[in-house]
């Protein structure tokens, strides 16, 4: 008797403690399965440590969103940059050889790893990837 007096009281302050709802459908029927979170309604699994990871994932993601050049500088819109290796063109013959100096770059985030969009004369329009460039 005394055990079902007390499990009451100790899933409210359980459930306190924890998240509460699904963060999908944001249902609170909600149940746990060794280290993960379901929700019946949607079925939509999570991590207990779900919180923290995301946490960490979004300062990763902060950390990432900072583009430096080969060298470590951190690079901005507007800067000039020098190529540090001699790049094929694709699509093309012709070669950006090293030394070539690009002005006013613009930083994307694209998930293919060119993170600069920029002009070079002779050449046009054209996406470099930041680890063959250096401040200048």
């Amino acid at each position: 008797m005394l055990i079902a007096f007390l499990k009451p009281q100790c899933d409210s302050i359980f459930l306190k403690y924890m998240n509460t709802q699904c963060p999908l459908c944001h249902s609170e029927n909600i149940y746990q399965d060794g280290n993960l979170w379901i929700c019946p309604e949607c079925s939509h699994e999570w991590s207990v440590h779900a919180k923290s990871e995301s946490a960490k994932e979004d300062i990763m993601a902060e950390a990432s969103s900072v583009i430096k050049d080969a060298h470590g500088q951190i690079l901005a819109d507007g800067d000039s940059v020098t190529v540090i290796k001699d790049l094929k063109v694709k699509g093309s013959s012709a070669v950006v050889k090293v030394g070539t100096k690009v002005k006013n770059i613009r930083l994307t985030q694209t998930g293919d790893g060119h993170d600069i969009a920029c002009k070079i004369d002779g050449f046009g329009a054209m996406n470099l990837k930041s680890e063959y460039v250096k401040k200048s």
